[in-house]
């Protein structure tokens, strides 16, 4: 299946939702720190997770430790910096969807180490910033499991 990579998330609320998301739809969730939030806090548990849900997410202390344990695999940079819309990109199953913080997004440092051919962007109306962040994980990993037939689902 895919992997969803948060780099430094901020809102607690948004990383449940994608925990929940990834749950049910076969991913594997990478959480970058530094995060604005602790696991075992109240808002993340108010999301509706229980300890299940847990066990398909792996925490790294920064993003050179998950650029390490990634090796081998893809990393796609969804971006509304993004040189191709997310439904043009064909996905290959071990890839890596990574996001960024809600407030900065992905840092320039880090976008250096992605292939502009692998950065991708979800359409939107002229003169908005973004999407909120677990709508867009949403948005492209289940295209991208689309493109796989919806492998493993019900």
């Amino acid at each position: 299946m895919f992997h969803i990579a948060l780099y430094e998330p901020q809102i607690a609320p948004n990383t449940g939702n994608i925990m929940r998301l990834v749950a049910n739809n076969g991913c594997r969730l990478h959480l970058i720190e530094p995060m604005g939030f602790d696991l075992d806090e109240k808002k993340v548990r108010r999301a509706g997770l229980d300890y299940r849900d847990l066990e398909n997410v792996t925490l790294y202390r920064d993003y050179s430790h998950f650029v390490q344990a990634m090796s081998g695999s893809r990393v796609i940079a969804c971006t509304t910096k993004g040189t191709q819309n997310h439904s043009e990109l064909t996905y290959q199953a071990n890839d890596v969807l990574l996001f960024g913080a809600e407030t900065h997004g992905l840092s320039e440092q880090v976008m250096d180490t992605i292939d502009p051919a692998l950065r991708i962007r979800i359409p939107m109306m002229a003169n908005n910033r973004s999407i909120n962040l677990s709508n867009a994980v949403a948005i492209i990993s289940y295209e991208a499991w689309r493109q796989q037939g919806f492998l493993g689902g019900s």
